[in-house]
């Protein structure tokens, strides 16, 4: 049976592989960006009608982060939206470790629509897609909290289970957290891409404040640096977030994309080879 399905945040990192997977299983797909027609921004609530309309599944992306403030407001709002035009699944990317997130989850929990959240907190791809890929291809990764491990999980796993939870029924009401096999630190991320890479790769660890220092000099917005330094603080040093789950076996069958696969895979594109000067 196709579904109508919208997926905000369509064009990102989890949601452009969701599209893809919706419309080769056939679904109607709407993408929810604002470069869709019709547009969705989270900042024009007005539009957001137009955009719910005939859609009966949502996959929830919020950006920057559900822990910025403004996120429990705007998912309020919403979920309300979501209820007036009959939507009758909504499925939620939280943020694992993140409290300020919980709060957003409790609010489409109970929202009367039926609900799953899936929790993820740092991508393989972070490191080929966002804001850990230039400090590869110059060379130099300085970074905080260097001791500090995380369980990567990859973003194809995750868009998969999104699939499980978003077209079957069984998953309503449910929390998954989602986690790659085992916790790596930043050091060792670097190594592992420096000898799939043949690249000498330095690592270099620092403070948190000479890392928000740097950022500053950058000149990075206030509310990205914001959310980059809770990420470090709050999320990355959160015991909750140390800790390696079997939830991707149990919606998928099979056990998650480990790091050093997905290295082995985008090694393939070159992106890690593309040298940029500092």
């Amino acid at each position: 049976m196709k579904n109508n399905v919208l997926v905000l945040g369509g064009t990102g990192k989890t949601g452009r592989r969701i599209v893809e997977r919706l419309n080769n299983l056939g679904h109607n797909v709407r993408i929810g960006s604002r470069g869709a027609s019709p547009s969705f921004d989270w900042h024009n609530p007005a539009g957001w009608p137009a955009v719910l309309e005939g859609m009966e599944k949502v996959y929830i992306t919020y950006q920057p982060d559900l822990a910025v403030p403004g996120a429990k407001e705007a998912i309020t709002a919403l979920t309300k939206v979501a209820q007036e035009k009959g939507v009758r699944k909504l499925v939620l990317l939280s943020g694992k470790g993140e409290v300020e997130a919980q709060h957003c989850e409790q609010i489409v929990l109970n929202s009367g629509i039926d609900t799953t959240i899936i929790r993820a907190s740092w991508f393989n791809q972070n490191f080929s897609e966002s804001f850990f890929l230039e400090p590869i291809q110059q060379g130099v990764v300085a970074l905080p909290q260097a001791h500090l491990g995380a369980p990567y999980v990859d973003a194809n796993d995750l868009a998969d289970a999104a699939i499980e939870v978003l077209l079957n029924e069984g998953h309503n009401g449910q929390i998954y957290e989602l986690t790659g096999p085992r916790l790596l630190n930043f050091k060792e991320i670097t190594e592992i891409i420096a000898e799939a890479t043949g690249r000498d790769l330095q690592f270099i660890p620092i403070t948190l404040a000479e890392y928000v220092e740097a950022m500053k000099e950058m000149e990075l917005p206030e509310d990205v640096i914001w959310l980059i330094e809770y990420l470090f603080t709050h999320v990355l040093d959160n015991p909750d977030n140390q800790l390696v789950t079997n939830d991707i076996e149990k919606l998928l069958g099979r056990r998650p994309v480990d790091f050093s696969e997905y290295v082995a895979e985008t090694v393939k594109t070159g992106i890690w080879n593309k040298v940029v000067e500092v």
